[in-house]
């Protein structure tokens, strides 16, 4: 689940546009050179593979990616696809290239092969087949994430038939699941079942990214550095009911309508972790108004309560401050003339790294403070978010790959409020990172929604600072 970069970087589209480097995506984007040919053709073959859960199949992409990576010389032995008979479709891949410091802990490269789902009649062309168009490539999963998917197998294809060799070994799993919850879900097996496979000091993923101001200029490039986690409660309230000509005031729907009102009005208290001090340091430091200097504040002090009400105005500040919780479904009664038996509500929580789950349903409960009205977790439970350093081994290489490919854009560290994957490797010890490389436009490029589309220069620019990145990672002391 890539996050649109215009729910992380709001403030910085709000700031003058800075000098550096430009996405602009209305200039054309040719000639290609052989390896980005090679590459594209791989990119139409992964958007062109259907992997949505309804009507796709990851293990059908996971045995191409296979295929690929044996005809570049990588031995079976060091490929591994997997899949759970329960969810036959839904399989993944696992492959590895060798470095010559068996000491040296590997880095391990994350993708997600699923899709979201994606209806022809809504969708002005075909979603599964890669059409560039005004420089843009357009279809499910050219932005979430099949470039940087098929950007990991590819530079391991080329770095295999190129005979060049790492100091570290470098894993890639591509896997199932990311995009649904009720899907297999590849890399939450992986980490319990095959620890050993992914086994890695170090993970990177999707998540980071830029964002332009929406006339080409590149403004910002995040590194995703920890992520909230994403946890489900049913609330609901039951009532033996009855006729409803004679009402009562004691009635389910009542009583839960009170208690979404409370949830509502709820703040959770402010904790800032190490990324988001920077996050709100750096970028307020870059806003002249009010807002930003109430984020530089907070940085400093996250109990100046006046900069917290400045800063909260701001959704994307309010969520990153705070864990927070929302009603997202409805349910209730069972007839028009009778009174509601049950009426209950989906209140999804996005939990900041080190607090649980089930301390949110404590506090869920204290607050609706209603005995009539059950707080359940639903399942799955997903591990606990970790909180994750800002470890110069990691931004280091990153912020020398950024002077590369974009001098005088910053490079800023930010906590994901969605819900990748990598917080199953977290919960076994792989911190994991979201990159910088590509970027979107501030309407979010169509992730999860119509006409999905990525920028042709971003592709190719995103690609070749990938590379650049896990070479530099790769040959780390």
């Amino acid at each position: 689940m890539k996050i649109p970069m215009a729910l992380l970087v709001t403030s910085v589209a709000a700031a003058a546009a800075l000098t550096g480097a430009l996405a602009q995506e209305e200039k054309p984007y040719q000639p290609l050179r052989p390896d980005q040919t090679a590459y594209l053709a791989l990119y139409k073959e992964m958007v062109e593979t259907n992997t949505t859960l309804s009507s796709g199949s990851c293990t059908q992409a996971a045995a191409m990616v296979a295929g690929h990576l044996k005809a570049a010389g990588f031995a079976a032995s060091d490929i591994t696809q997997f899949t759970d008979p329960a969810h036959p479709k839904e399989g993944g891949v696992v492959a590895i290239l060798h470095g010559t410091d068996t000491s040296a802990k590997p880095i391990l490269l994350l993708g997600h092969l699923d899709v979201v789902e994606a209806k022809r009649a809504d969708w002005t062309r075909d979603p599964f087949k890669l059409v560039e168009e005004k420089n843009y490539f357009f279809g499910r999963g050219t932005a979430d994430m099949k470039a940087m998917t098929v950007a990991w197998f590819d530079m391991l294809m080329r770095f295999r038939k190129d005979g060049t060799h790492f100091r570290r070994s470098i894993k890639m799993a591509l896997t199932c699941g990311e995009e649904s919850i009720t899907a297999f879900n590849g890399a939450g097996w992986l980490a319990k079942n095959r620890p050993d496979l992914i086994a890695a000091e170090f993970a990177l993923n999707e998540g980071g990214g830029g964002m332009t101001d929406g006339h080409g200029n590149l403004q910002v490039q995040t590194m995703t550095v920890g992520e909230k986690a994403s946890q489900n409660y049913r609330i609901e309230s039951t009532n033996v009911g009855g006729h409803s000509s004679t009402p009562i005031r004691d009635n389910a729907i009542y009583e839960l309508a009170d208690a979404l009102v409370r949830v509502r009005n709820y703040e959770f208290p402010v904790k800032l972790t190490e990324t988001t001090k920077a996050y709100f340091a750096m970028t307020g430091a870059r806003r002249h108004d009010d807002v930003g200097a109430a984020m530089v504040a907070l940085s400093k002090n996250p109990g100046d309560s006046a900069a917290v009400a400045t800063a909260s105005k701001d959704r994307t500040y309010h969520s990153l401050l705070r864990t927070t919780c929302v009603a997202t479904l409805l349910d209730g009664g069972h007839a028009n003339n009778a009174l509601p038996q049950r009426a209950g509500a989906n209140i999804n929580c996005r939990i900041l790294p080190g607090e649980t789950p089930e301390g949110t349903r404590a506090a869920l409960v204290k607050l609706i403070g209603d005995p009539r009205i059950t707080v359940t977790l639903v399942p799955p439970i997903r591990p606990l978010a970790q909180p994750l350093k800002l470890d110069p081994k990691v931004m280091g290489p990153a912020e020398a790959v950024m002077k590369k490919y974009y001098p005088g854009v910053p490079l800023v560290p930010a906590m994901g409020t969605g819900a990748s994957d990598g917080i199953f490797l977290e919960a076994i010890g792989i911190p994991t990172y979201g990159v910088p490389g590509d970027w979107t436009d501030p309407d979010g490029n169509g992730l999860h929604g119509l006409n999905e589309r990525e920028g042709v220069r971003a592709v190719f620019t995103g690609r070749d600072f990938w590379t650049d990145l896990v070479r530099a990672y790769a040959d780390e002391k």
